[in-house]
């Protein structure tokens, strides 16, 4: 079998272990705890419908073992209500919130609207912005046609953004991984439909190969949570 490279992290949108999977999450603790000692990584997903303490991500950081890492979504505020402008000031007050993550901190997300169309001086002002408070890594998602372009590409290397690669994909080029090529973002929605479907045994296999064939920082998230299939599909890719 292909060897996973160890800069790839695997793991869902959120912590929940789904009463089926249970076993296989032994141990005392914390649903995070027991998640922790069998998945490298997890997104966060609940920062983007609302603010959480420092006292909380703090929290959350000391529960999990040292190279365990977190990505967390951007607020909607920031993405979706402001869509990206005028938001210095919820920007920063969500840099303050993860910076307790500490050297857990993994990337940030930024989930665009799907119909955000891509305007250059809008998008390089807020990524450089951005950029001036925080060193980290940074994925985004955009959803509009207009952002899977060789230039748009290009824009977001220069800010050292990666852009996701998602199923389903709103275009096909959606379906690769582009912008910076130091971080590879794997987004996986479910499919046919969305948030619930399982994937496929062969599926999840081509994507194992795939990933092992990948350079630098990898992260694979399944975000087709809502009957469990999320926890189900990253054991299989994680093992």
């Amino acid at each position: 079998m292909t060897e996973i490279p160890k800069t790839l992290r695997v793991g869902t949108a959120g912590w929940s272990i789904p009463a089926a999977q249970a076993d296989r999450f032994p141990g005392k603790g914390s649903h995070l705890q027991r998640y922790s000692q069998r998945l490298p990584a997890v997104e966060i997903n609940s920062s983007f419908y609302r603010p959480h303490r420092t006292s909380t991500y703090a929290r959350w950081a000391a529960s999990v073992p040292a190279d365990f890492r977190f990505a967390v979504k951007v607020p909607k505020e920031i993405t979706h209500t402001r869509r990206l402008a005028n938001a210095t000031e919820p920007l920063a007050r969500f840099l303050e919130e993860v910076s307790l993550l500490g050297p857990k901190l993994g990337p940030l997300l930024i989930q665009l609207p799907p119909s955000l169309v891509f305007h250059q001086d809008l998008v390089s002002e807020f990524l450089q912005n951005l950029r001036n408070s925080f060193a980290g890594d940074l994925a985004c998602e955009p959803r509009h046609p207009s952002w899977f372009t060789d230039a748009v590409d290009a824009m977001l290397s220069e800010h050292r953004v990666a852009r996701v690669a998602a199923d389903p994909a709103p275009v096909p080029r959606a379906a690769e991984p582009g912008g910076w090529p130091a971080l590879t973002y794997f987004r996986l929605h479910g499919s046919p439909r969305m948030y619930y479907s399982p994937y496929p045994q062969a599926y999840l296999e081509r994507l194992r190969h795939q990933l092992s064939s990948l350079n630098g920082e990898v992260w694979c998230i399944f975000d087709n949570t809502a009957e469990g299939a999320a926890t189900h599909d990253a054991l299989v890719v994680a093992a």
